[in-house]
């Protein structure tokens, strides 16, 4: 499915996703990634239960942090592991799961808002 292009710069932009990948910023991704304000890296789970703090660790070395990662969870919204949730709500970022398909579209709109934002993106 492609997403509305947008041209922000040198922030990433996701324009696209689905048969097992990804679009941002002009390069194409196999699998899961996890988006980060100023690239984007290859995220070795294929399910939101899979996650854990060491995958994520990037998102919490952020400088300046992120507010917000959102993690697009594949078809269904699902909670990451609590112990997931507890580790970044005490380095200060918030989480916010929801299906692939929205957390694409809603990262692109808080990267237009100029919000600091990172995306965990489950691969559908």
């Amino acid at each position: 499915m492609d997403v509305k292009p947008m041209n922000l710069g040198d922030r990433q932009v996701i324009q696209g996703y689905g048969r097992g990948g990804f679009r941002v910023s002009g390069r194409a991704y196999e699998g899961s990634i996890l988006v980060l304000p100023d690239r984007v890296v290859p995220l070795a789970r294929d399910d939101v239960g899979a996650l854990d703090l060491e995958s994520l660790e990037q998102v919490v070395a952020q400088k300046p942090p992120v507010d917000v990662l959102l993690v697009g969870c594949g078809e269904r919204t699902a909670l990451p592991p609590p112990p997931v949730r507890r580790g970044l709500r005490e380095a200060g970022v918030s989480t916010e799961p929801m299906p692939t398909d929205a957390a694409c579209r809603t990262f692109n709109m808080l990267v237009a808002e100029d919000r600091r934002v990172a995306a965990a993106l489950i691969a559908v």
